[in-house]
């Protein structure tokens, strides 16, 4: 039973080495990898290596359970997207497991860093930690707003803190929307500036700067932009705009999915049994009307096969197949992500934990016990049994 991803090794390679490239000269630094998730369907360890062998200087994960799955895998720094706050108790005794210094810290609210502050403070602690204050763009998930961001680095503990070095300030993140936001402020008048994302990056950058003035913290560390889902034009307008500031490109399914055509998930039929019309079949006993073939194959809910997201939409018709795709399961009939003879085919039923049963009509040629079914699946939440055609990893050898 074997659930596969196979990967065009030199033309996925040949697309992640073009994108560093781009967003290097884009940005004038190296790219920050993303490796959050599951290493998007390729697998974290196996992600970890693709850095180390380009040897890149940073990386950003996700949480600090995924941070800690880290440990001794990479020579890379390592970025903690999801803030650091004291209140999630379970998330901080997470962080209580590594030295304060083991990885780089989001802070998005005054509690977070307050606690950095105490923390960096105390006895125990014998290097400085590093943070990056995160922004509240217009995704509104977390983060300071302005006002807030002036107020934090006013007070007496912060500034302290910083001055003396027990606490390293990165740099201001800014995690973007992926579509073009709407402007809380209009453009200046003779703005040659199209993109409102460059506009929210921009008056960012005006705040920071002359935060980082009133400071004086001195040296260029705390003097960066972390920002995320910008195009190449986009950060060339930006670093041209404030040369002064290091800007840092955070990147992920662009960066590692984004040659889908290198990528081709697939499931092994396990078995293929013809069946007459009325024939009940599965754990449901559902049967068809007409004749066919049952196809019993590799990949379940275990694997994310059948699991789905809710979906973007945004076009009329983009909602009318939502609508249409809503009306079928309604009425227990649902697309398998799995292809055979050029056409998805259906589910007989929900997926299992580990196979699904998938209905070809009597009319087509069935496949052979063995044969790879091609299946197209969201990568970010698939887990593969085995990744083909990249460096081999542990079982894969």
């Amino acid at each position: 039973m074997t659930f596969a991803l196979r990967v065009d090794g030199d033309r996925w390679t040949k697309h992640v080495d073009g994108r560093l490239a781009q967003i290097a000269i884009a940005t004038g630094n190296a790219a920050v990898p993303v490796i959050k998730g599951g290493g998007y369907g390729l697998g974290q360890l196996r992600l970890l290596h693709q850095v180390g062998i380009r040897d890149l200087p940073c990386i950003a994960v996700g949480t600090i359970y995924e941070a800690l799955e880290c440990v001794g895998s990479t020579q890379s720094r390592v970025l903690v997207l999801e803030p650091f706050d004291p209140r999630d108790e379970l998330a901080a005794a997470a962080w209580a497991k590594v030295p304060a210094n083991a990885f780089t810290r989001t802070i998005a609210t005054a509690e977070g860093l307050h606690a950095v502050c105490q923390l960096a403070g105390s006895s125990d602690s014998a290097a400085p930690v590093s943070i990056v204050l995160e922004a509240r763009t217009s995704m509104r998930r977390f983060g300071f707003t302005d006002n807030a961001l002036l107020q934090v680095l006013t007070e007496p503990s912060t500034r302290n803190a910083l001055r003396e070095g027990r606490v390293v300030l990165e740099g201001l993140g800014l995690h973007l929307p992926i579509a073009q936001p709407d402007d809380d402020v209009a453009p200046r008048a003779g703005s040659t500036v199209v993109s409102a994302k460059v506009r929210q990056v921009l008056r960012w950058a005006g705040l920071w700067q002359a935060e980082l003035d009133a400071l004086q913290l001195g040296g260029q560390q705390s003097a960066a932009l972390w920002v995320s889902h910008c195009s190449d034009e986009e950060l060339l307008e930006i670093s041209a705009a404030v040369p002064q500031l290091t800007l840092r490109q955070r990147s992920g399914t662009d960066l590692w999915l984004g040659d889908r055509r290198a990528l081709q998930a697939e499931g092994t039929v396990l078995n293929v049994a013809q069946v007459p019309g009325g024939t009940p079949v599965g754990y449901r006993q559902r049967s068809r009307a007409r004749g066919g073939h049952v196809l019993t194959v590799s990949g379940g809910t275990w694997h994310g096969i059948g699991l789905q997201a809710p979906s973007p939409v945004s076009s009329v018709r983009q909602r009318a197949v939502a609508a249409g795709t809503g009306a079928l399961d309604a009425a227990g009939r649902a697309l398998s992500p799995f292809s055979w003879d050029g056409r998805q085919r259906w589910f007989i039923e929900p997926p299992h934990q580990h196979v699904s049963m998938v209905w070809l009509p009597e009319q087509c040629t069935p496949p052979q016990i063995g044969d790879a079914l091609p299946a197209d699946v969201r990568f970010t939440t698939s887990r593969f049994d085995r990744v083909l055609g990249l460096e081999p990893l542990g079982d894969d050898a």
